[in-house]
């Protein structure tokens, strides 16, 4: 059986990251509990990469933590514009490498660490 892995991002404002993933990625909600209410999870997919989104009115937001999620898009310079206007910060970048991948660093809305990443 294969191991498959979900990053979740735990979240004060589960709406405003579903926002800013759904319109920067086109990231669509596959999951939602519960089904009625005040939402406690939402899953969300990309092509075959899925992750999810927990809502928590406590959790501290602000600088990232030890994690850091890499995300590889079609073009990191098309999507390196809309980044602020959905909430987001970048903070480094874009930078070709030497291993062939163009990288961008940015924050989502809640300061969780993210790499955008082309192959060159």
């Amino acid at each position: 059986m294969p191991i498959t892995a979900r990053p979740i991002f735990v979240t004060p404002d589960i709406e405003r990251l579903r926002a800013f993933y759904g319109t920067l990625l086109g990231a669509g909600v596959t999951e939602r509990f519960p089904e009625d209410g005040p939402v406690f999870y939402l899953g969300l997919k990309v092509d075959d990469f899925e992750f999810g989104l927990t809502a928590d009115a406590q959790v501290p937001v602000g600088e990232p933590g030890r994690v850091l999620l890499s995300i590889d898009v079609p073009d990191v310079d098309a999507l390196l514009p809309r980044v602020a206007g959905l909430g987001g910060r970048v903070t480094g970048g874009p930078n070709d490498m030497p291993w062939g991948q163009r990288v961008v660093h940015i924050q989502d809305p809640d300061g969780n660490a993210v790499n955008l990443t082309s192959a060159l």
